[in-house]
């Protein structure tokens, strides 16, 4: 059954992975619900197919085999595995959801001590970098807020006093306004039917009634208590809130008091691994504490506006009602309509007319529509990194659990399981429920939208992810590059999901799906991104540009349909750099043996021999995640034939093939490239000369002049800031775990690299400095931005660089180096004798160190006066 399904298979002579992993090829493995014995004979197969005696377990396979023959309800058991799961991860959540309710007398005065605790930290840290004692500082915050609530509280207790007080002469005013009020309800309308309708049968259901008998009523009367006893009940009702008080300002200043020590017993209750529970505390802290201070500033924005609209309206107590509108919004839904209701209800009170009332209602609404559709999105962004349909389903459901309390504490607690949920794998669930990032990425979704018969919704998208990348006014390069990177990161990460599922999940019509939406897309992105002739929105060419000529390139897919949807992709992709390039409408091997040869030797399609003989460069797309065997056998046809193409392999789905440099020699091909974004640097290295004779030298800006003439200015060739420049190299090596590091200063025609941890030769050392053509330097100069290069011996640019080769450089990152005006001066890098990548955040990292160095540049220059090298 497995050799049948292997001859169907993408991937020529292995199957794709069984294993789905969307964006990479999973290993192979096998299958979960296979039964025991077909696992047991594929790893006694592979240990005699590698020469080793197989474990004393395997030798008893045929005994074991037979024991689960003879016991079948072992492998139901297996089977309801997934099941127990899921009820034991039910019964889990109920009995934590019972500790919740029943123990909230605990828990809920813990929470509210934690949320505190969040909010004064920062000032206890503060006040303790100044020198003050932890304990004084937690004493001083915790006094210091104690004083600010209290004063608020009785300036709002003699608000209320004064308003108390003024009440009885509104009373003529209410009794006027609900007279008008009952006389204008008494008119007729149009109701009057449906309301003498409803009388009707009301009377006639009361009648019924009637005639029934009637039992006496009985009211009992319960004597008037006594002062004592009334004073007992008053001060029973307020004893459980001086008591949660009591217990969450101890809680408050415990935690603010042992706050170092709490920190270490969760990251031990976490785990063992305390890289990962630092970042996950890190995290929660960092999201709550930014959640707070945000909801602070909006409500402030909310209460001090709304204060002075009262004022100016004439409503009385206007600055009460003010704060207590920002301190009701710290309520959740409830809390804005509820501090609404005592303004408008003075305003009806106050005024004999009703322009009070519509202004102050008025105010309320647009202060509401500015603060949830302005202030909020603009403060909050993804501080909680909760969706909005979670946020209310958790208000909900801690309203249900701890009252208005659980309201109020909903968001931050509901952050904290996110938080968990991101760092912790079996609660993976609970980010996928909450978290507000896309559960699918853009790959994914194209994918699905395609097997869905969804084309339409997959254009749109498309044309939607191209136009994100491009600037306000895009040029014909621009174009080109967004264009490039929806393949890169879309639609080719698309292609490869459909050759991992190919044998899988996919049935045919699924396939039929894929290849009928995919051309539906790649025909509507040729139509509306086609090429334009340089005009008026695009630059003027330079001498440079006229040294570049356009080349004749064809692209083809070798074997399968998705290897041509890809060539098509790589074929709009360069059509818009102004290439003349033509593609195969199919596969070339689609019997996957070899090319079609006629008697005479010469291919039997006509328009791919007339093609290739036209071509400048011949580029074939392979989606097979082995595809050794394949390049070779096509690319030797070729060359024998043709031996002057010049081929590049597209192996998008080989990343580890490609990045072998001797496999491209041994095929005899230009180049092996896994991104659009790698072939379009052979093609642009082609358009200048021989990529394989020389390093491609980064262009020279056209204010480069004013940049060398700051540089020299800024004092940073001095050499007295060498051991600095060492320091922080070595700082970048330990960091990011990588063999050298440098920090360079790009001068017009040398780049000056003090401190340089590479071993340099004398001819080519720090002080003496090496060519600026062959430094990747300066790109990042030339670039204004950060600069990652994966693999130096496949990027064209630098692979022929006698550094690079000397030194064996193969991994390159650098940042650049800005002075206070903006001027890229140089740039902080590091590099490695093997690729890697490097992640946004790294990136960060070492952009922060970056700004760092430039800042203590800046004070080591200010301290005392250097010598300009």
């Amino acid at each position: 059954m497995s050799e049948n399904r292997n001859e169907k298979s993408p991937s020529d002579e292995s199957s794709p992975s069984p294993e789905v992993n969307f964006g990479a090829v999973a290993p192979t493995k096998p299958y979960a619900g296979a039964p025991v014995e077909v696992e047991t004979l594929s790893r006694e197969a592979g240990s005699a197919a590698e020469g080793r005696q197989p474990a004393p377990g395997l030798r008893e396979g045929m005994d074991r085999r037979a024991r689960v023959n003879m016991a079948p309800g072992l492998v139901h058991l297996a089977e309801m595995l997934p099941a127990l799961r899921l009820l034991i991860g039910l019964m889990i959540a109920s009995i934590v959801i019972l500790a919740l309710y029943f123990g909230r007398d605990l828990l809920i005065p813990l929470a509210l001590a934690m949320l505190f605790g969040f909010l004064l930290d920062p000032a206890v840290s503060r006040l303790k970098r100044w020198g003050l004692p932890r304990m004084a500082s937690a004493i001083v915050v915790v006094a210091f807020a104690l004083a600010a609530l209290g004063g608020l509280g009785m300036y709002l207790g003699s608000q209320v006093q004064q308003l108390s007080a003024d009440l009885p002469t509104y009373q003529s005013t209410i009794r006027d306004k609900l007279r008008s009020l009952r006389k204008s309800a008494n008119m007729p309308s149009a109701w009057d039917g449906v309301f003498k309708t409803y009388n009707t049968v009301e009377k006639e259901i009361a009648s019924v009634d009637n005639a029934r008998a009637r039992v006496q009523k009985v009211e009992v009367q319960t004597p008037d208590s006594k002062p004592t006893t009334r004073m007992l009940q008053w001060l029973g009702r307020i004893a459980e809130p001086v008591t949660t008080a009591g217990i969450v300002l101890l809680f408050v200043i415990l935690i603010l008091l042992d706050r170092d020590d709490l920190r270490d017993r969760l990251l031990r209750l976490v785990g063992g691994n305390l890289n990962l529970a630092t970042d996950a505390l890190d995290e929660a802290s960092q999201r709550i504490g930014k959640y707070l201070r945000m909801q602070f500033i909006v409500n402030v924005s909310y209460g001090v506006p709304l204060a002075m609209g009262l004022l100016l309206i004439g409503v009385p107590g206007a600055i009460l009602w003010g704060v207590l509108g920002a301190i009701m919004r710290f309520v959740p839904y409830v809390g804005p309509m509820m501090s609404a209701v005592f303004p408008l209800a003075l305003a009806f009170a106050v005024d004999p007319g009703w322009n009070m009332f519509l202004l102050t209602l008025g105010l309320i609404l647009l202060l509401e529509l500015i603060s949830n559709n302005v202030i909020e999105p603009w403060l909050y962004g993804s501080s909680t990194g909760l969706s909005t349909l979670s946020i209310i389903v958790a208000a909900t459901f801690w309203t249900a659990l701890w009252g208005p309390i659980g309201l109020i504490l909903s968001t931050p607690l509901t952050v904290c399981l996110l938080v968990l949920g991101r760092y912790i794998p079996s609660l993976k669930f609970m980010e996928v429920l909450l978290g507000s990032e896309p559960v699918l990425g853009p790959q994914q979704r194209l994918y699905q939208r395609l097997l869905a018969d969804d084309a339409d919704d997959a254009i749109s998208m498309a044309v939607q992810s191209v136009e994100e990348r491009l600037p306000s006014k895009p040029g014909q390069d621009d174009r080109a590059s967004a264009v490039r990177g929806f393949y890169d990161e879309v639609a080719i990460p698309a292609l490869r999901i459909a050759t991992q599922q190919h044998l899988e999940s996919a049935t045919a019509e699924h396939r039929l799906r894929l290849s009928n939406g995919m051309a539906a897309l790649l025909e509507e992105l040729q139509d509306q991104y086609a090429f334009r002739s340089r005009g008026e929105h695009a630059r003027a060419a330079s001498d440079e540009d006229d040294q570049r000529r356009c080349l004749r390139i064809h692209c083809a897919g070798v074997r399968w349909e998705v290897d041509a949807l890809g060539a098509a992709m790589v074929a709009h992709a360069e059509s818009l750099h102004g290439h003349e390039v033509s593609c195969s409408e199919w596969a070339l091997a689609p019997d996957s043996k070899s090319l079609q040869f006629d008697v005479n030797g010469l291919l039997a399609d006509r328009e791919w021999t007339r093609a290739v003989k036209q071509s400048d460069l011949l580029v074939l797309s392979i989606f097979n995640h082995q595809p050794q065997s394949m390049a070779r056998r096509i690319v030797r046809r070729i060359r024998r034939h043709w031996p002057g193409a010049r081929v590049v392999l597209c192996l998008w789905n080989a990343p580890a093939v490609a990045a072998d440099p001797e496999f491209s020699r041994q095929t005899g091909a230009q180049a092996c490239v896994t991104s659009l974004r790698e072939l379009h640097l052979w093609v642009e290295a082609m358009q200048v000369g021989d990529p394989g004779e020389s390093v491609i030298a980064a262009p020279i800006p056209d204010d480069d002049e004013q940049r060398v003439r700051m540089l020299h200015e800024s004092g940073v060739l001095a050499p007295a800031l060498t051991a600095l420049y060492r320091d922080t190299a070595k700082k970048a090596v330990n960091a990011f775990n990588t063999k050298w590091a440098q920090v360079s200063w790009v001068d017009a025609e040398r780049v000056f690299a003090p401190g340089s941890l590479l071993p340099l030769s004398a001819q080519e050392g720090p002080q003496q400095g090496f060519s600026r053509d062959s430094s990747v330097c300066s790109y990042v100069v030339y670039e204004e931005e950060a600069i990652v290069v994966g693999d130096l011996a496949r990027d064209p640019r630098f692979a022929n660089d006698s550094m690079v080769q000397s030194l064996k450089l193969r991994f390159y990152a650098g940042v650049p180096l800005t002075d206070k005006r903006g001027n890229v001066l140089g740039c902080l890098s590091i590099l490695d004798d093997e690729p890697r990548n490097l992640s946004d955040d790294e990136l960060e990292v070492l952009g922060g160190m970056a700004r760092q160095l430039m800042d203590d540049v800046r004070e080591a220059l200010r301290q005392g006066p250097v010598v300009d090298a």
